[in-house]
């Protein structure tokens, strides 16, 4: 046997189908000078610190540390509020059984955050960037990991050169979802992959970087191009039709891990080798990875799905605010309704890994012009709406979701029907109403 073979079970073990369908959000948001829009600090009074702590003082939870600094908080509901490498903050949700539970859940939590960060001078803003800070001027927050990762993706030269800009200035809507069989897997997987390009164009959301606006309608995007591509964006084996668990656990050990944790707590750089050649060799100094380090390699693979005992949809931009609801909607409706993920994967199955690849790169430009394989993504974008209304209502029409629910697509639909995304809409305003104010920007677009 080899010792990939060997490994199987091992290596299964963090993919552990659900027993019923949940739905999770998770929402990254800057906390932003309401003046200047420019990005809180770690540390000071009006820091991201200062932030964490009171949330430890008035919703109680768990800290969460890296070598001793405060990073995050599990609240006793058992969500989460984590910090980002650039200072942004994280509402990660309690998986529920329903769009409409999640969306409460979700916009509770960010308005009595968004209260607290007030009551420091800040605004909670989510979206798809931090749009008015130079990266040259980030300050790092003390995370061992972070310092890890700046390296390795800096050692990779061009592949890895706006690494950076994801770290410190992107922020994002996802969305957990869950499979119940290898052959449920299958099917969310692949349907999932084939959609996520024409997702990514329907809600390009990071018009302006380093307050510039210079033509493109998703910086986020255009910088995940360069995050080492091995690991970010298409994942190849979820473009096959029989795609299995074990299909995506082979592409994930021909990968380098990035950094690993030892049991006193530190991180530390993994050597340059596939996750296989460790599992064989092991570490320089003799250590051999432990199943809490293939877990950890499984979270530094950033593809548009991300696999693990979850799906987690991650490839788009975040929307404004008021229309966050759409993502876990057009997600839920397209991935738990039976026969609409199987008419969206007979509409986009056809189109290869390549062709993937060119509309990752022509979207960040041209949004909801971009062209998946030679087909124009706007009329696609219509139809995957369609479907996701149509697996929406049925949940509806079965007691799983209240009637409003299909309603949380109708800004994705506006989108559509008019051309205008929300990056369209946010230069517009930028150019106009808002007279390219800092200020402005951020009193129209905090919780």
């Amino acid at each position: 046997m080899t010792d990939r073979e060997l490994a199987r079970d091992d290596l299964r073990a963090p993919f552990r189908p659900a027993r019923s369908e949940q739905i999770g959000i998770e929402v990254e948001c800057g906390l932003l000078d309401p003046a200047t829009g420019l990005a809180a600090r770690y540390f000071g009074d009006r820091g991201v610190l200062a932030v964490l702590e009171a949330v430890l003082a008035h919703w109680g939870g768990e800290r969460q540390e890296d070598a001793g600094r405060l990073t995050g908080v599990l609240r006793p509901d058992g969500s989460q509020i984590t910090l980002e490498h650039g200072g942004q903050l994280e509402y990660s949700s309690v998986p529920v059984p329903s769009v409409a539970e999640a969306v409460h859940d979700m916009r509770t939590a960010l308005e009595q955050l968004a209260d607290l960060v007030g009551r420091f001078g800040l605004a909670l803003v989510p979206g798809g960037n931090l749009p008015f800070d130079r990266l040259a001027d980030i300050q790092w927050v003390p995370m061992t990991r972070g310092a890890i990762m700046r390296d390795y993706f800096a050692g990779l030269g061009a592949a890895g050169d706006r690494a950076r800009y994801i770290m410190a200035l992107s922020l994002s809507t996802q969305v957990t979802l869950d499979y119940l069989s290898p052959g449920d897997f299958t099917e969310k997987l692949r349907t999932q992959m084939a959609a996520a390009p024409v997702v990514a164009a329907l809600l390009v959301n990071s018009p302006i970087q380093e307050g510039r606006s210079e033509g493109l309608l998703s910086h986020r995007s255009w910088a995940w191009l360069r995050m080492d591509p091995r690991r970010v964006g298409v994942l190849p084996p979820a473009l096959r039709p029989d795609v299995s668990v074990d299909d995506v656990i082979d592409w994930a050990l021909d990968i380098p891990l990035i950094h690993y944790r030892t049991p006193d707590g530190r991180y530390h750089p993994a050597p340059d080798r596939p996750f296989a050649d460790l599992l064989r060799h092991g570490y320089d100094d003799g250590s051999r990875p432990t199943p809490a380090h293939w877990a950890s390699h499984l979270n530094q693979l950033w593809t548009h799905t991300r696999v693990r005992n979850t799906l987690e949809l991650r490839g788009a931009d975040g929307p404004p605010y008021p229309f966050i609801a759409a993502v876990p909607a057009l997600w839920t409706g397209l991935t738990y309704h039976p026969e609409s993920r199987a008419a969206a994967w007979k509409l986009l199955g056809h189109h290869t890994a390549a062709q993937h690849r060119a509309a990752l790169a022509e979207l960040p430009a041209l949004g909801l012009a971009t062209r998946l394989g030679g087909d124009p993504v706007r009329p696609l974008a219509a139809e995957l709406l369609r479907l996701a209304r149509a697996g929406l209502c049925a949940r509806v029409a079965a007691g799983l979701e209240p009637p409003h629910v299909p309603g949380f697509l109708d800004p994705l639909d506006e989108i559509v029907a008019t051309g205008r995304t929300f990056a369209e809409q946010c230069l517009g305003r930028w150019h106009g109403e808002f007279g390219r104010d800092p200020a402005r920007y951020v009193a129209a677009h905090r919780v």
